[in-house]
């Protein structure tokens, strides 16, 4: 059996087809060290109600903003991270600095009704929806 040597040009196309893929995917956005945009949001459809949990870990509540309009909710602020000024810096994986992030739901809100819920880094929006979205139950005469 003879041993042979990859071409190196085949070589150099696979890793050029392995970074633009890299590239193309969200792997080089601005992420926590898991994945994915922060922050992390999960969003479930209660009866008509809308109900987004984001984790918000290290942010306070008065550093985070909330504003509605018709079927969107942003959520802005901004995480901070102190070391003591001796301290010397050997690894960072906590992010910080500003983030807005604009979560869209597929139903018309009411702004008026949201409430907001925020304990322990964990976010609740109880987003209800419009009247005027619902649907309305037509009698037949």
């Amino acid at each position: 059996m003879i041993m042979g040597f990859a071409d190196p040009f085949d070589t150099l196309l696979d890793l050029q087809r392995s970074l633009e893929a890299t590239l193309a995917s969200d792997w080089l956005q601005d992420l926590t060290t898991s994945r994915g945009p922060f922050p992390p949001i999960n969003v479930f459809q209660q009866g008509d109600d809308i109900l987004a949990i984001v984790e918000l870990p290290g942010v306070s509540k008065n550093d985070l903003q909330i504003e509605a309009k018709e079927n969107a909710i942003r959520i802005f602020g901004k995480k901070t991270v102190d070391y003591p000024e001796e301290a010397s810096l050997h690894r960072r994986e906590r992010v910080s600095g500003e983030f807005d992030r604009t979560l869209s739901v597929p139903v018309q809100i009411e702004p008026d009704g949201i409430k907001a819920e925020y304990r322990d880094g964990i976010l609740a929006l109880f987003l209800p929806r419009a009247e005027s979205d619902k649907p309305r139950t037509i009698k037949i005469t």
